[in-house]
């Protein structure tokens, strides 16, 4: 089966509340047969945050192939085209880096790792002398390992002492955390993934999952095509396949305009209270502000919302409906509410419909915050992304007493005098100078950060020593003073934690190339060349394995919400992956959270104290201890308020970026993957019909796009985005161009127009609310090189090659197998699905 053209494979129909049935993928590199590998390596996927249990093939010491794992409960046995086409040959990449380099008259070369590492501690122990700790930055990823994260966070919250520590995670999924700590208490997904079996509706708010999450939409289209499949209700201003679905099973497509997501929500909440379709008996037990949610919702009519979302009011009211009479309904959210105006408002809003309802802990009635990356949980549960390690409050002295006994380092080391810095604030002190050293790893802000020549700037400038900490030349790394090879996946072992909490042990498979170091390796060697003690004299960072690491992380974990100590390497080299918490109450792990119902909100367990959604005001710790929360949920609103650019004549469109299935990120790994590249080649903008038609554009017309900050020249898809709004996807940068950025040819970043502005409260960029316009400046060769295989499909659905340059370049069109098998619709000719492997959860 060709994955590229038949992205989520053949169907395993189940009925609701019985096992999803096992199908295993697998890809084994050209001229490899299963005889011929030498062993299978026990890991998880790391190309989206599905967190997918599979297992490496290697032979004579290389990576060859990859098989989903049948027992796991993630994934029974599935991968997506990503996984399957782009996990294996990033490693063996001719442009890999395998020495250091230092930069030497304003050039780029080869050094030792005694010379590299020497300049990086030199120029850090001259700056903590003459500036302190606050000149010091650390900006990274959300596909480390725990292990490397939580040595992260130490070295430097207990050995230099800043509070400038982030990662792009803040890009990414800062909302979800968000949204979690202010209903909740606490950051942790309450659902599971097995809510989808259970479940008689499901709501997807901003979250295109055929393209982000391929396997977890693989689990819905199963239920789709069986028995009492679930009500699909999709919030996207594009006709993703979820739209689709949901016009297929009864469901409602609802495309409000881009920024308009809280008014959407503050209509489906007043629906609900209107049509008493919440259990206040069980609100009133268990939540906190119901009144003052009401208070502020009641002026969101369907009409009032209809005339600002740009949407039907009985589209609204069906949607209510569906939420509000439907026994379980599962709610995932993820960057068209993350990275769009008010997104921790309108994130909460859809754990506000679930509170009103008492529809959470319970099989089916979930709600997943989703993550767009691997590891961004584990990023924020360790504290390399600011927060303090273990979901702990840096606004509560006796969680910091708590690690400073853990670390043995006296209190006041720890930076908790005021919020950590998020990474739109230390780009700033980056562009000023009061940052002189930011240490970047696995991550390429010169193409994923707001504002692409912005960042260029203050990257490439002379203000800041930056080392950067990768597998390849990308972008941010050519702008370096000093670049460290890295190991990637499969190249080293420990644990990452996926959205539902699972928690998965990856095994080194293969040697790295070269001098290339795991991560966890080269923050060994700098906190030693640091010479980083506890108040005793001892080592700071008391571990040399992952291993070590990952039991001193316990300890760290140990009696908080997140807590591993049940979990060991051993035990996680089992048939399945273990959602946290596991411990001696929950030894085999927990499905969801908060089936009690009780909430870690208590002042002196909770995450943080909360905030005022429409302004990120904080509440205080008397302010919060008077609301005497005792274990119950917080319901929070916010009026909606309009985006902070609005279109004109001059920019009368509304630009917003995201994803294709083709591509992670900005393509480091899936542009070397030659059957992933070859079906996404190159940027493109996608526009409506009607929006196209008035601009005299037609497909595959050469386009300029612009906003106030910058301007991007690629192909036009006529598409399914909504009239008044521009999509472009954001993973085309420059370095497979050899360039940092567009000089010399023109801009194809996205992020070359949008904004520097963020979320009040989670601090998350905005991708999605610019103003634009787009000229026609050039006539079409071929269609764009959008994939015709996703929501990026032309509204008539042909299926079109893609395209770079004009020249066709995706030569495997053909008719993808039907999503509902059982679709009378489809006619007697629906090939019958097949199962590969039977198997139970």
């Amino acid at each position: 089966m060709d994955r590229i053209a038949d992205i989520w494979g053949d169907r395993t129909p189940h009925d609701r509340a019985t096992v999803w049935p096992a199908r295993v993928d697998s890809y084994l590199a050209d001229g490899i047969t299963e005889a011929q590998v030498d062993r299978w390596v026990i890991s998880a996927c790391v190309l989206c945050s599905n967190g997918c249990g599979c297992d490496i093939a290697v032979k004579d010491g290389r990576m060859v192939g990859i098989r989903g794992r049948a027992t796991d409960v993630v994934n029974h046995g599935r991968l997506g085209p990503k996984g399957l086409y782009g996990s294996i040959p990033f490693a063996a990449s001719g442009d890999r880096l395998t020495r250091p380099l230092i930069r030497q008259d304003g050039e780029l070369v080869e050094t030792t790792w005694e010379a590299a590492m020497g300049r990086v501690v030199e120029v850090s122990q001259r700056l903590l002398r003459e500036k302190g700790p606050l000149s010091h930055g650390f900006y990274t990823s959300g596909q480390l390992f725990l292990e490397e994260y939580y040595t992260l966070a130490i070295i430097g919250k207990a050995g230099i002492g800043t509070p400038h520590m982030d990662g792009n995670t803040r890009l990414c999924t800062a909302t979800a955390a968000a949204a979690m700590k202010e209903s909740f208490g606490c950051d942790g997904q309450p659902g599971s993934y097995t809510d989808i079996d259970w479940c008689d509706a499901i709501f997807l708010f901003g979250h295109n999952m055929p393209e982000t999450q391929t396997v977890l939409w693989m689990r819905i289209l199963d239920r789709l095509a069986g028995d009492q499949p679930p009500k699909i209700v999709c919030v996207d201003p594009r006709r993703t396949k979820v739209a689709e679905a949901a016009e297929r099973t009864g469901g409602v497509h609802l495309a409000p305009l881009p920024g308009t997501n809280q008014a959407l929500m503050n209509g489906l909440i007043r629906e609900l209270i209107a049509n008493s379709w919440h259990d206040r008996e069980w609100v009133d037990a268990h939540t906190l502000g119901f009144d003052d949610l009401a208070a502020t919702v009641e002026p969101y009519t369907p009409e009032h919302v209809g005339e600002i979302c740009g949407i039907d009011p009985a589209d609204l009211r069906r949607a209510a409906a569906i939420f509000g009479e439907s026994e379980r309904v599962l709610s995932t959210v993820l960057q068209g509410f993350y990275q769009s105006h008010q997104a921790t408002a309108a994130s909460v809003a859809v754990n506000n419909l679930h509170l009103l309802r008492g529809m959470i802990g319970k099989p089916g009635a979930g709600i997943l915050q989703m993550n767009g990356q691997p590891t961004a949980q584990n990023n924020r549960e360790c504290g390399a992304d600011g927060d303090l390690p273990g979901f702990r409050n840096w606004d509560n002295e006796k969680h910091v007493q708590e690690l400073a006994a853990l670390w043995n380092v006296d209190p006041l080391v720890i930076p908790h005098w005021a919020p950590p810095t998020h990474a739109m604030q230390m780009m700033r002190y980056a562009e000023q100078g009061s940052i002189s050293f930011l240490w970047i790893s696995a991550t390429n802000p010169v193409v994923s950060m707001p504002e692409s020549a912005r960042i260029r700037r203050i990257l490439g400038g002379d203000q800041c020593f930056v080392v950067v900490q990768d597998l390849f030349l990308t972008e941010t790394a050519r702008l370096a003073d000093v670049v460290l090879p890295a190991s990637g996946w499969g190249e080293k072992t420990g644990t990452f934690t996926n959205v539902s909490r699972t928690v998965h042990l990856s095994d080194k498979a293969v040697d790295p190339p070269g001098e290339a170091k795991s991560d966890l390796d080269i923050f060994l060697l700098y906190a030693e060349r640091m010479g980083f003690t506890d108040k005793d004299g001892a080592p700071l960072v008391r571990w040399r394995t992952p291993e070590e690491a990952f039991g001193a992380w316990q300890e760290c974990s140990r009696g908080r919400p997140v807590d591993y100590t049940g979990l060991s390497y051993d035990k996680l080299r089992g048939p399945t992956g273990i959602a946290w918490p596991c411990n001696t109450q929950a030894p085999d792990g927990t499905d969801r959270l908060y089936t009690d119902p009780v909430f870690p909100t208590d002042t002196d367990q909770c995450e943080n104290y909360g905030h005022d959604l429409l302004t990120g005001g904080t509440v205080t710790q008397q302010e919060h201890l008077a609301m005497n929360p005792a274990g119950r949920a917080f319901l929070k609103g916010a009026p909606y308020q309009p985006p902070h650019e609005q279109v004109s004549a001059e920019y009368p469109l509304l630009y917003s970026t995201g994803r294709t299935v083709y591509h992670f990120h900005t393509r480091t790994k899936t542009a070397r993957a030659a059957a992933l590249q070859q079906a996404a080649p190159d940027a493109w903008v996608e526009l409506s019909e009607t929006d196209a038609t008035g601009l005299g554009i037609g497909e595959g017309d050469r386009v300029a796009v612009e906003s106030p900050r910058g301007r991007i020249e690629v192909r036009a898809r006529i598409g399914r985005v909504r009239p008044g709004a521009v999509f472009a996807p954001f993973h085309y940068g420059y370095w497979d161009l050899d360039a940092a950025g567009p000089d010399g040819g023109p801009a194809r970043d996205a992020n070359e127009l949008t904004m520097t502005v963020w979320d009040p409260v989670s601090k998350q960029p905005l991708f999605k609310t610019a103003a634009c316009r787009v000229t026609k400046i050039g006539d079409a060769t071929g269609p764009a090189s959008a994939p015709s295989t996703t929501a990026s499909a032309p509204p008539d659905g042909r299926q079109l090659p893609a395209t770079a340059g004009g020249e066709p370049t995706m030569s495997r069109i053909v008719t993808p197998t039907p999503d509902y098998p059982n679709d009378p619709s489809l006619g007697t000719d629906s090939p019958a699905p097949t199962t590969t492997i039977a198997g139970s959860q």
